[in-house]
Parts: C-alpha cells; sequence; structure tokens
C-alpha cells in the first residue's frame, strides 16, 4: 500500500539525466517529456487543462457560453457590482452634500463682505484685528473662488 506521502511525489530527469524527486513541481524549464511521475491530484488537474485546452480550440463558438452558463457566478459578480455601485452613489452623496454646504458657507460669507459689515479675525498672535479695505478686497476674491469651486453643477 502506498503511503499519502509518495503519492504527492514528483519525479523527473534533471538537466544532466539524473532522476530527483520532489513533493513540489519541478522547475519550469524541465520539459514535459522529462516528467517521469506527476501526483494524482497534478496529473488530474493537467487533464483538466488539458481537456479545457482542446474543447477551446474544438469550438471557439462556445467558450462565452461556458462561462456565463454558471447562474451562482453571475449572480455573486451582479451582487458585487450593485454593492460597488451603491458605495460610490453614497460617497458620490456625501461629497456633492459637502460642496453645497461649502458652497452656501462662502455665499453667505460673501454677502456678509459686500454688505460692508465690520468683520474681525483673530491673527496668528491670537489677537484680533478687523479687515480693512485691501484685506476685505482679498477676502472678497477668496470667496468669489471658493463660490466657483463649490458652487458649480456636478458634471
Amino acid at each position: 500500500m502506498a503511503s499519502p506521502a509518495h503519492a504527492s511525489q514528483w519525479k523527473w530527469k534533471d538537466a544532466d539525466g539524473r532522476v530527483q524527486y520532489s513533493d513540489r513541481p519541478p522547475p519550469a524549464y524541465v520539459a514535459d517529456k522529462d516528467i517521469l511521475k506527476r501526483p494524482a491530484a497534478a496529473m488530474r488537474a493537467a487533464a483538466n487543462k488539458a481537456a479545457l485546452e482542446a474543447s477551446e480550440s474544438a469550438a471557439p463558438a462556445l467558450k462565452p457560453s461556458i462561462k456565463a452558463s454558471d447562474p451562482e457566478l453571475e449572480a455573486k459578480k451582479r451582487q458585487q457590482e450593485a454593492a460597488e455601485a451603491a458605495k460610490k452613489k453614497a460617497e458620490d452623496d456625501k461629497r456633492a452634500k459637502t460642496r453645497a454646504e461649502d458652497c452656501q458657507r462662502a455665499r453667505n460669507y460673501q454677502k456678509s463682505l459686500n454688505e460692508g459689515i465690520r468683520i474681525s479675525r483673530t491673527n496668528s498672535q491670537g489677537e484680533r484685528e478687523i479687515l480693512d479695505d485691501k484685506a476685505r478686497a482679498a477676502e472678497q476674491a477668496r470667496a468669489r473662488q471658493a463660490i466657483e469651486a463649490n458652487c458649480q453643477s456636478a458634471p
């Protein structure tokens, strides 16, 4: 009776003609004719691969229908695509909401600047300073840029 370890052994001839044994497949440069023994699982895989290649070359028109014939695989693929689309839509909605909020905030600030209301801000030393005409013009330009960036309709 053969042991399971012996059943999973590969046997091949190397470049010098010596017989090699391993539980791993031989290197890629070893020709198929030099492989003397394959494990049962590898033989089944090789037979399945050969059968698949033969069926693909014999009937290339049937190839798409073979792949599309697994309903479980197609259902999982559709489910994954739907989940990805929902995730993308949620991200787009979140981005649009943020832009709308930024747009409204910039418009309100622009309105305050245009009405001539006295506006103060805190400088880097923590001191309160009132905007003069030059600073107000700079803030108006910044507010216009924010409105242009955030208040355009989505492409």
